[in-house]
């Protein structure tokens, strides 16, 4: 028997990246995937792979942002299959440019689906796995929400949130048989700096240093972040490099943030209207 046969896990953003790859993985496992994304051909292709394989797996739009619709998904899993024993938090995007240059859509954009995402599905599945005494709710933060990095502060803000909620939804959901976990990955090879709006910034200079750091692939990453959360780890760290930036910031803080001061010295010449 498979290790997750007869288990169910929703996952968002399983389009594409990240989210496809802990479809498959899961779906590998014997889970029965509802595969959430707002790209209703990017879902059934999710769903073609699983199926592929022998998983078994179900399509659904949605938009983490609409509570309404999320809640139904839950809702209509739970009666369907009886039980919710994972929920992959894992949709995300992102705005790039100086807060200087943000409007109040560019940060709500960002907070709409990052944290009130989240915080939409933790509401409309947590309740269900108390009641049921078990389950593992995984969200997917980032390096950023453990390091401070400039140029894109509407992101970064709503990460370090859902490392916070995370952690604190960790302890009141121990005692109720249900666990919290947060994955912070560094710099991974998925479509999501191509899918991110560039405020008053030159897009070809600003990729060039994105693409700089070190990465891992998605696969990778949904290894990692799968075999964090079967350690019942509380933060999830699926990079070398990752791992190395939250250790100095921790240890020396004051040089990570000189760090980045001369960063943003330099970014900040890619300005397009100054």
């Amino acid at each position: 028997m498979k290790k997750d046969s007869g288990k169910t896990a929703i996952i968002t953003g399983a389009g594409s990246g990240i989210g496809r790859e802990l479809s498959l993985l899961l779906g590998k496992r014997g889970a029965c995937v509802i595969v959430c994304d707002l790209n209703q051909t990017a879902a059934d292709e999710t769903v073609g792979l699983i199926e592929e394989n022998n998983g078994t797996a179900e399509a659904r739009i949605l938009n983490v942002s609409d509570f309404e619709s999320f809640q139904n998904i839950a809702n209509e899993t739970q009666e369907k299959n009886g039980s919710i024993d994972y929920l992959f938090n894992n949709a995300g995007i992102g705005v790039g440019g100086e807060a200087r240059d943000f409007t109040i859509n560019d940060w709500r954009a960002v907070l709409d689906v990052n944290l009130y995402g989240v915080i939409n599905g933790i509401t409309s599945v947590y309740p269900i796995m108390t009641k049921q005494k078990s389950g593992h709710i995984v969200n997917t933060a980032s390096l950023d929400g453990l390091v401070p990095f400039p140029m894109h502060l509407s992101y970064t803000a709503s990460k370090y949130a859902v490392v916070g909620l995370s952690l604190a939804l960790r302890i009141e959901g121990d005692p109720l048989g249900v666990r919290v976990s947060v994955a912070c990955p560094g710099r991974v090879e998925t479509s999501i700096f191509d899918a991110t709006r560039l405020v008053n910034t030159d897009r070809e200079k600003t990729m060039k240093i994105v693409n700089s750091a070190p990465a891992i692939t998605a696969k990778t990453c949904a290894k990692r972040i799968v075999d964090g959360m079967d350690r019942n780890d509380d933060i999830i760290i699926p990079s070398a490099y990752a791992r190395l930036m939250w250790g100095l910031e921790r240890l020396a803080p004051t040089a990570v943030h000189d760090i980045m001061r001369f960063t943003q010295k330099w970014v900040s010449e890619f300005r397009l209207e100054k």
